[in-house]
This record gives C-alpha cells, sequence and structure tokens, in this order.
C-alpha cells in the first residue's frame, strides 16, 4: 500500500509512523513545506487522563514528556494580587521543537519517507497514484478546500483575541493571569515547557484590542514576522507578574480562534482515498484540549482502522470517522463553553471576588461535584466563604428580591408567577402594570440572537423589574443571558432549567455567581 501524508505536524508524522511500524510493508511518504527546522508555537500541553491510547500505540510521545517535559498537578489562578490554585488536573508540557525532533527521527528509523521543504498540489499528489492520501495540513487545509463539497466544512469565529509568546518567566505549571491594563482587560494561558521556556498565551476581547492600539500589525503577511508592538505592550503590562522577565517571539501575531469542522473526513478521488486528520478535519480551542493530542488519536485510530481492515480502504476510512467524529464532537462541544468564558472573562473580573471568579473559572465546563472529586480542599473552601458572605449553603441561603425576603435560591414558578412565602412576583414578558414584577425573558436558541434579549433585560430593568426570569434557549444562551444581566446590568437573576432540577448544578450556577436564584416550571407566555 502506498500511503501520501501531506504535513509534517505532530499529527501527521505520528499518523505516518505507526502506518509504517504496523506493516513494514507499507511504502509511507510525508510531504512538508516547511523546513524540518521551522516551528510556529512554543509549546504543547497534555492531560495525564487522555494519554493512555496515544503511550500505547508509540513511545515517542511517553519519552518526550518524561525526558524532555515538564509535569504539574494544581492549576494555578492570580488576580487582584491573589494567587488561587485547585489541584486533581495532572498536566505534562514540552517544547513544541523538542517534540517535532523526536517525532522526525522516529518516523525517519521506521523507514517513514519525511520530505521537507517540499510544496505539493493536491492534483498533482492524487495523480502519483497512491492508495491513501491523508491530509493532515492544518487548519487552513488546502487539501480540503479542493473538496470542500465533500467534506463539508463549516468554521466559527469567536469573538475573542489571542497571540501566542514564549517567556523566560519560570511558571511553575499550568496558570491563569488576569489585569486590567488602562485599556482593558487581558488574560495569560502560561505554563512550562522546559528548558527554561514557558508558554504565554494572552487574551482580550476586541474593544481592549483595539484600545490598545494592538489592531495595526497586518496578520496578512506571510508566516515569519512578529507583532513586536504588541510584545512590549504585554511585556509592561503582565511585567509585575512575570517579575519582568522578557517575552520571547515565533511568529507572534493576533488571531481569532476559529472553531472548525467538517461533516465528512473520507472521499475517493479515482482509485486514491484520502483522509482528513487533526485539525484538517476539527479544531477545539487550548483552554479545554491540546489540538496536538487530538491530532495524534486520529492517526491512533486511523491505523488501527487500516489494520482491521486490510485490503479495503473504504471499509477502513468509514470506521475511522465514525470512532473518531462522535469523540470530536464531544471535545468541541465541551470547548465552547470554555471558549466562551474567554470572550468574556472580564465582566466577572471587574464584579466577582477572586475566590468566586477561581471557581467561576473552574466550574466554566465542570460541576460542583465534579471539581469537588478533583480537589475536595478548594470546593470546601470555596462553599466556607459563601457561608461566611451568605449565611448558609448556596441553595439555602436567603435572598431580599424588592420587598420579597425568599429562604432559599430554589424558588417556584408557574401560572405566571413566581411564589414567595410573602406572595407572588408576576412574571411579564412586557413591562406593564403596578406593583412589583418580574420580566420573563427568553434566551435565543442561538448566540447571535444575544444581543436582542439583551436589549429586552436593559428595557425591563429600566422599566423597574425586581427580577429577571430567563427561559428557554440553550443550557449555553441562558447562562450568557443571565450572567450579562446579573454581572453586567446588575440585575437580580433567576434561570429557569428545561428538566427537573439537578442540586449539583444549580449549587454550580448560584455558587459561582452566574445566577442568584434557579428554578425549573414552565413559563407561560
Amino acid at each position: 500500500m502506498r500511503i501520501a501524508v501531506l504535513g509534517a505536524g505532530p499529527g501527521g508524522l505520528f499518523a505516518a509512523t505507526l502506518a509504517k511500524t504496523s506493516d513494514p510493508s507499507r511504502d509511507v511518504t510525508v510531504y512538508e513545506r516547511n523546513r524540518a527546522e521551522d516551528t510556529f508555537g512554543f509549546g504543547v500541553v497534555f492531560s495525564d487522563a487522555t494519554l493512555a491510547g496515544i503511550h500505547a500505540a508509540d513511545p515517542v510521545l511517553r519519552t518526550a514528556l518524561t525526558e524532555h517535559g515538564v509535569h504539574w498537578d494544581p492549576i494555578e489562578v492570580r488576580l487582584r494580587g491573589e494567587r488561587l490554585s485547585c489541584a486533581g488536573n495532572g498536566m505534562a508540557a514540552v517544547e513544541r521543537k523538542t517534540l517535532l525532533s523526536l517525532m522526525q527521527q522516529r518516523a525517519i528509523d521506521a523507514g517513514v519517507d519525511v520530505r521537507f521543504s517540499t510544496e505539493v498540489r493536491a492534483d498533482d499528489l492524487l495523480a502519483e497514484g497512491h492508495d491513501l492520501v491523508v491530509a493532515a495540513d492544518g487548519a487552513n487545509s488546502r487539501f480540503r478546500e479542493r473538496f470542500a463539497d465533500v467534506f463539508g466544512p463549516s468554521s466559527e469565529t469567536a469573538t475573542a483575541k489571542f497571540i501566542w509568546f514564549g517567556t523566560t518567566y519560570p511558571f511553575e505549571g499550568l496558570t491563569f493571569v488576569h489585569e486590567r491594563g488602562p485599556h482593558g482587560v487581558f488574560a495569560v494561558h502560561g505554563y512550562p515547557i522546559g528548558n527554561g521556556i514557558s508558554t504565554f498565551i494572552v487574551e482580550t476581547d476586541e474593544e481592549s484590542w483595539r484600545a490598545a492600539g494592538l489592531d495595526e500589525f497586518d496578520t496578512s503577511r506571510p508566516p515569519g514576522p512578529s507583532d513586536e508592538k504588541t510584545r512590549a505592550y504585554l511585556e509592561q503590562l503582565f511585567a509585575g507578574q512575570i517579575d519582568g522577565h522578557p517575552l520571547l517571539v515565533n511568529n507572534s501575531r493576533w488571531g481569532n480562534f476559529r472553531t472548525l469542522r467538517a461533516a465528512r473526513w473520507r472521499h475517493r478521488v479515482g482509485g486514491t482515498a484520502v483522509a482528513l486528520l487533526g485539525d484538517a478535519a476539527h479544531t477545539a480551542h487550548f483552554s479545554v484540549g491540546s489540538g496536538t493530542k487530538m491530532a495524534m488519536e486520529d492517526g491512533v485510530a486511523l491505523v488501527a482502522a487500516l489494520d482491521a481492515h486490510p485490503g479495503d480502504l473504504d471499509a477502513a476510512l468509514a470506521e475511522y470517522e465514525a470512532a473518531r467524529q462522535p469523540q470530536v464532537a464531544k471535545i468541541q462541544d465541551s470547548a465552547r463553553p470554555s471558549l466562551s468564558w474567554w470572550e468574556h472573562f472580564g465582566r466577572s473580573y471587574d464584579t466577582l471576588p477572586p475566590w468566586q471568579f477561581a471557581y467561576h473559572f473552574f466550574t466554566r465546563a465542570l460541576t460542583d461535584g465534579r471539581l469537588r472529586r478533583r480537589d475536595a480542599s478548594f470546593v470546601a473552601d470555596v462553599h466556607r466563604r459563601w457561608r461566611a458572605e451568605h449565611g448558609g449553603e448556596p441553595l439555602t441561603s436567603e435572598l431580599t428580591v424588592g420587598a420579597h425576603r425568599l429562604p432559599g435560591r430554589v424558588v417556584p414558578v408557574g401560572d405566571g408567577v413566581i411564589r414567595t412565602p410573602t406572595g407572588t412576583l408576576p412574571l411579564r414578558a412586557e413591562p406593564a402594570g403596578d406593583g412589583e414584577w418580574a420580566l420573563a425573558v427568553d434566551a435565543p436558541d442561538a448566540e447571535a440572537g444575544l444581543p436582542a434579549a439583551l436589549d429586552a433585560v436593559a428595557a425591563g430593568i429600566a422599566a423597574g423589574a425586581a427580577l429577571v426570569a430567563v427561559r428557554g434557549g440553550t443550557a449555553l444562551t441562558r447562562r450568557l443571558l443571565c450572567e450579562e444581566a446579573r454581572l453586567g446590568l446588575g440585575a437580580v437573576t433567576l434561570a429557569i432549567e428545561d428538566g427537573p432540577l439537578d442540586d449539583d448544578g444549580a449549587t454550580t450556577a448560584v455558587l459561582s455567581g452566574r445566577t442568584d436564584l434557579v428554578g425549573t416550571a414552565a413559563v407561560p407566555s
């Protein structure tokens, strides 16, 4: 079997190596447009819990992490002079250039023909008579776009801006640093990668980015030059957090993260089968998963399918697609709430105390119960601080809404009213009538509808609504609408869930400051 792999990133190299070591009779060639020494980015991070399958397939990553990487367990959040740590998050990282060097040599030793500085067009590669072409040519895959009508790519672009640096500051583990500067809020994902270097990824919102004058660099320029104005600005902004250490550049320029999906990962062009792999097929925000890890897992699944169906490439690729697409979709679905957190972290930075901000951050994709299993002492301390401030546990803390004193945060809703021990609050979709009332707002089915819903919230608050009750939509849009109403507009909020009340989820929502109250009954229109 003749196999061509387009792209010598970790995913492409790993798939090529596995294909060759699994069956040495396979003729495997990797084509890479860049030089062997060209590496964009700094570090690659992996969660301990996700590496078993990769390690079992080939020892190259284990060797890289063991001999050249850095391991840690707690994650630290820094803001306003406080540092809060949550354990139970075993992770390891290694320099990208070190990992690639080891993987390049591993592929060559296995008998793979690795050709650097080799530009190949999709049609030319297909004309060479390969049995299988693996398109591992990244998020901007030209191979995928050549057959876009078959692969059905789609993408969602985040509003948050990000830029990738390195630094000589020795972070001890994954650390999230938040600063409000003279132009807005900026946040860092920092982690050590070995050899005295740490990765330093910065995110911010577009308003802060433009106010700081960081929108001048031409990102359409070919890879290579870095945004030196941004480097100097951020080096000064975070100087106190990294003890004056410099920021290091490597094709460092601002971008907006794109979550990419391909509806189909396989195709056949005449006698050649084609498979997408890694970022060419999918991306997920780096706050919840490593694109490198996902691409390497694709490689494991692809070669396992080839081995299971010798001589039947169509069956093999169908199995590969069926195995990996649901797994990747699950990661992408969990990444969206996390990515959304980075788009809106400024409002929680400004309004929540540090202990609650940290809990808000750690529960962006976890519940109170799941976080407790990772670090019981961290969660216990958060509950202790809540009790000290509110006089009870999250769901049994009293709350005053206008003239109504509620004995807890779970409230009965039905027949168009919120029932309290002292009476009822009528729910209305429009301001009307006298006396105290609550505004009922429908969350949109998609995030694009949030601005209109927020306009309705603002109008209701201005008209004197004592409370904003958010219903319908999706779990994410309800969360975002409640958060903006509460943290951005100062409203008392009620999140009305679709089904039976989940105490763990309700506790998380209240304790994190995402809402004040929770309920489950439907609100009549």
